[in-house]
């Protein structure tokens, strides 16, 4: 990623905190549309922590970025307790899916070309270390 993708996508992400509990509700009913089979995944789920842990995991690589040596073993440690979970690595592509339909959702006219595509540099670039992570080889 770029200084200024960097920069894009921290900015940008103040302004979901500001939604944060109706961003997380967005997306999980995005990502249940998206890919059906990741609802059971949630099924003895309480929703509301769920989506404050999903915020926290955000805000954490998003103020991460900067430094990748805190971040990256953090995501590999999170994408190895996934797995565990039942999630797939095609549940990567669906949750980038919802979260950059999320973001669009919540930024409105501030979800600039520019603005997702430096949320998608970022995400591609997590998606890739978590994968690696779990599904290794």
């Amino acid at each position: 990623m770029t200084p200024d993708q960097i920069t894009l996508v921290q900015r940008s992400f103040r302004q979901i905190e500001a939604i944060q509990e109706r961003a997380a509700g967005l997306f999980y009913d995005r990502l249940w549309q998206v890919d059906p089979s990741t609802a059971p995944l949630f099924s003895k789920s309480d929703m509301a922590l769920q989506g404050h842990k999903l915020m926290a995991a955000i805000a954490l690589v998003v103020n991460g970025l900067n430094r990748p040596e805190v971040v990256i073993p953090v995501a590999q440690d999170m994408a190895r307790r996934h797995v565990a979970y039942g999630v797939t690595r095609a549940h990567y592509a669906s949750v980038g899916a919802a979260l950059l339909w999320t973001l669009g959702q919540g930024l409105g006219e501030g979800f600039t070309p520019e603005v997702e595509g430096a949320w998608t540099a970022a995400y591609e670039l997590l998606s890739a270390i978590m994968t690696e992570a779990a599904y290794p080889g």
